[in-house]
């Protein structure tokens, strides 16, 4: 298989092998049409094949090109809020169930690896590290929220602790999840598709959607392909494209960046993090890393809001790991790429209805790896006639950006400025 419609990263060099799809043309008949071939995509097909249903699925480009394919592959449990946050959007009763489904989520993700024997480099372990004094409350702050939610099993870890687990001098404090965890995030998209296929759904690349007739019976429309379906499920999260104005103006599409170092040895990988859990400060712009499965270094971080990639990403990257990791400066950097992801107003999952037949769920707001699978069932299980979960999502309340497509990035600049000097202070 070509790699050649993939960002050149680590991730798209050690991706397993896969199979070209055809492009679509002609006129076709499904019951669902699902948009986007990323996690929540495959998810939603491989939930809505298994149920019965004919699923056509359409990606732009190729399987796992978006997010899904170039994230952090971070496994971190819950929302990018506080359970008591949560509490006052949408009342005691619905967080508590958004929070059931977000372990559920981490479960569900761990379940189709294994049911579907999908290879993708998944490890067990989380920690949320503090740099700075004030960090050091919040991350007890942060524990007591999850337990007031009824998570269990976190653990907080002074600076003694931390050290032994991550081998910076940077850290004060942390806590650690051994629930959470890491993966190879284009594999895992990968295996839910071949798992989508096997039970049933077609799924077709290079077949960007041009327009959606909405109503009883939709329409969906690319350059050389109608398909006429029952139901639609849009989940282009970033790269929705402005396909829908309405929903387009609740989420902001965000670059984040990655490098990939040369492979360490064993003993080197070991010293730098013994666990191999993933790592996560708890700036406002975080710093995000974790071991691949061949022992590179993987660190991301830094974000974009101008839609262009700089240039010079490894050294950008490079310059904040080695800050953290003097230890790495002889090695080599191999792969640098960035991609978006898409935050909402509340930093909270949007999913909702466009129409009677249309659904959609984007702006997991830097917790895609999980919930996107769960996004996905959910869709599956609202098509089914059964919405009351997906419509606990649904009851979220979301505001537009200010400022519309135009001033909405500029706003956003001014506003990240100011949070990037209090990561400083």
């Amino acid at each position: 298989m070509s790699d050649q419609d993939y960002t050149n990263s680590y991730y798209t060099a050690s991706m397993n092998p896969s199979h070209d799809r055809p492009e679509i043309t002609g006129e076709h008949n499904c019951d669902v049409c699902v948009i986007g071939g990323g996690m929540t995509g495959t998810s939603a097909a491989l939930h809505l094949a298994e149920r019965g249903y004919k699923v056509i699925l359409l990606e732009a480009s190729k399987i796992s090109w978006g997010a899904s394919g170039r994230s952090g592959g971070q496994m971190i449990i819950g929302y990018n809020q506080s359970y008591q946050d949560i509490k006052k959007m949408v009342g005691k009763d619905d967080a508590s169930k958004l929070w059931k489904m977000g372990e559920e989520a981490m479960s569900l993700a761990k379940s189709q690896i294994k049911k579907h024997h999908i290879d993708c480099d998944l490890a067990s372990g989380h920690y949320h590290v503090s740099t700075k004094q004030r960090h050091v409350g919040e991350l007890e702050e942060y524990l007591e929220d999850l337990e007031a939610a009824g998570y269990k099993g976190c653990k907080l870890l002074n600076q003694s602790e931390i050290r032994q687990k991550i081998d910076s001098d940077k850290y004060l404090s942390g806590m650690y999840d051994p629930n959470g965890g890491h993966l190879h995030p284009l594999n895992y998209t990968l295996g839910l598709a071949n798992a989508a296929e096997k039970a049933g759904a077609t799924l077709y690349e290079h077949s960007r959607v041009t327009n959606i007739e909405h109503g009883k019976a939709p329409k969906v429309y690319t350059d050389k392909g109608v398909i006429n379906c029952k139901h639609v499920a849009l989940c282009t999260n970033a790269y929705l494209d402005g396909l829908n104005k309405k929903i387009d103006k609740k989420i902001m599409p965000v670059g984040t960046y990655i490098l990939a170092t040369e492979p360490l040895s064993e003993n080197e990988a070991t010293k730098l993090i013994p666990d191999n859990a993933a790592v996560a400060d708890i700036l406002f712009v975080l710093n995000y890393y974790r071991l691949s499965g061949d022992r590179r270094m993987l660190f991301g971080g830094e974000v974009n809001y101008s839609g262009k990639d700089p240039s010079n990403i490894g050294k950008i990257m490079q310059k904040t790991m080695l800050e953290y990791f003097p230890q790495l400066a002889s090695k080599k950097i191999d792969y640098a790429w960035g991609g978006n992801v898409a935050i909402t107003v509340n930093r909270l999952p949007h999913f909702g209805k466009l129409a009677e037949s249309t659904y959609f769920a984007h702006g997991f707001s830097g917790h895609g790896v999980v919930l996107t699978g769960l996004a996905g069932k959910l869709i599956a299980e609202a098509i089914a006639g059964s919405e009351e979960r997906f419509d606990v999502f649904n009851r979220i309340p979301h505001q537009s950006f200010p400022g519309g497509r135009l001033l909405r990035t500029p706003a956003l600049i001014l506003a990240m400025a100011y949070y990037r000097l209090r990561d400083l202070l």
